[in-house]
């Protein structure tokens, strides 16, 4: 089961055929092992990683980390619950450290996800404190490298 998640984490577009080929089982035990998983959540989502800019797509994205004060039955997942359900919120996680959520948010500008922080996060009872980080380039993403190695623009030396 590990080896084929594995294969389908790092490209989810390949066919149970193939998968078989590499693991030594059957075309139908690969799709009957892929459907069993997805029925039990193991397989929560198939992802396409996007680099928005090459796309021509402008977008900004910011950590927020949260400092939160918990109510006397809830704890951190209620919180959680209630900021992954805004459509700004890219991931929601527990953190250890001085902050004890980090959020990825996804805007239009860095105004848009200022007031976003502002009017719809720190608003938020629990909600102590927040601190703002925006990403300004993003390097590698979800195990995808999103640039490329820069070209020599030396000549080969032959001898």
């Amino acid at each position: 089961m590990k080896e084929i998640l594995e294969i389908i984490e790092s490209n989810p577009k390949m066919q149970p055929k193939e998968i078989a080929t590499m693991t030594g089982l059957t075309e139908a035990q690969v799709a009957s092992k892929i459907r069993e998983m997805e029925q039990n959540g193991i397989i929560r989502k198939y992802k396409t990683v996007i680099d928005w800019e090459k796309a021509g797509e402008e977008y900004v994205y910011a950590i927020i980390e949260l400092k939160v004060i918990l109510r006397s039955r809830t704890g951190y997942d209620a919180i959680a619950e209630r900021i992954a359900k805004f459509p700004e919120v890219v991931s929601v996680r527990l953190i250890s450290g001085g902050h004890d959520l980090s959020l990825t948010v996804r805007g239009r500008s860095m105004k848009e996800v200022a007031f976003f922080v502002a009017e719809k996060i720190a608003t938020l009872e629990q909600v102590q404190g927040t601190v703002t980080h925006f990403v300004l380039r993003t390097y590698k993403q979800d195990g995808d490298i999103l640039f490329e190695k820069e070209r020599s623009e030396r000549l080969a030396v032959s001898p």
